[in-house]
């Protein structure tokens, strides 16, 4: 990583719909990044964010829902293109595991494009689930 990046975490720290919106597009993710009013429900109704922070600009999300006993779905996890491959991720997860401990499994859904990721920083690839995808 560029040692010379103000780089900080915050967990649980309020951002706004725009925020969020501004890192899915310069992720590349795809969500819903022009519905600012749905994009808000989804931060009300996590559980634990994780933010990364170069100075005062927002450059990752990892957003999760979890019962804090069992399992933890992690719903996003972003990081603006320009500071990918720097470990960004990585410790997003490493910090959202601290938050919900060693008794709970985190789930998630991998686009196609991330699914060689995953499994560099740990997660190992499973078989045996299903989904009802959304209809918008």
């Amino acid at each position: 990583m560029n040692d010379s990046l103000q780089l900080t975490y915050k967990i649980n720290v309020p951002i706004s719909a725009e925020e969020l919106s501004t890192v899915f597009k310069a992720s590349g993710i795809k969500r819903p990044v022009d519905d600012l009013p749905r994009l808000q429900r989804m931060l009300d109704h996590a559980d634990i964010t994780i933010t990364a922070w170069v100075g005062e600009k927002l450059a990752g999300v990892a957003r999760a829902i979890t019962d804090y006993n069992y399992c933890c779905y992690l719903s996003d996890l972003a990081v603006d293109k320009t500071y990918q491959k720097m470990g960004i991720g990585k410790e997003m997860v490493r910090l959202l595991q601290d938050q919900i401990g060693d008794e709970v499994t985190l789930i998630l859904l991998a686009s196609p494009i991330a699914m060689e990721y995953y499994p560099r920083i740990g997660f190992e690839r499973i078989d045996n689930g299903y989904m009802i995808a959304r209809n918008r």
